[in-house]
């Protein structure tokens, strides 16, 4: 494994901090005028996703860790498992639904996903920014209903639960953000 001193930080950046992987979302090289040089560091745990803070003296060293990213197509899920197959090799691999956690909600068949690897382990799963979804179930607007910022809940293809503006149907295909599962507009 390679190391890195605090010199050569760089944001997003991945270390091993205290025996666990973090990606460094910021640092400060602090020079005060007493004292020895150090390094104020914030830093999000891969596997958890907490933020760490910490100051570390300057010239301490970490092992670095080489993070890579696949782009692949899902395929299905049985259930128990989700099939991935990678667009190129035609590889396919299978993934236990724990391991997908809550980005099933945004995998819709055929679409492409990106899965995350560091130093050959899977990390996770991350979906498209943003997805085209059908709402399934959803209350009926009424002529009317056109109050500013009023919205219902509305059940997607995907099982799905988002917060959508009175006029949206059962049958529209909606543009979500999977990052917060906001409704962006009706396509």
């Amino acid at each position: 494994m390679a190391t890195v001193s605090t010199a050569d930080f760089k944001n997003g950046m991945c270390i091993v901090y205290n025996g666990k992987m973090c990606i460094i979302t910021e640092f400060q090289h602090v020079k005060p005028g007493k004292g020895g040089a150090f390094v104020r560091m914030k830093m999000r745990d891969i596997k958890t996703g907490r933020v760490l803070s910490d100051t570390v003296n300057s010239g301490v060293k970490f092992d670095t860790v080489r993070l890579e990213q696949r782009e692949m197509q899902y395929l299905y899920n049985d259930g128990s498992d989700f099939y991935f197959m990678d667009p190129v090799s035609f590889d396919q691999i299978s993934l236990p639904a724990d391991h997908v956690g809550d980005t099933a909600q945004w995998l819709k068949e055929n679409d492409t996903a990106t899965l995350e690897y560091a130093d050959g382990e899977l990390l996770g799963v991350e979906p498209k920014m943003f997805v085209e979804l059908e709402v399934t179930e959803t209350e009926p607007g009424f002529k009317g209903d056109t109050v500013q910022g009023s919205t219902k809940p509305a059940t997607l293809e995907t099982g799905a639960e988002v917060k959508v503006p009175m006029f949206v149907e059962i049958g529209d295909v909606l543009q979500i953000d999977t990052r917060d599962g906001r409704f962006i507009k009706r396509m």
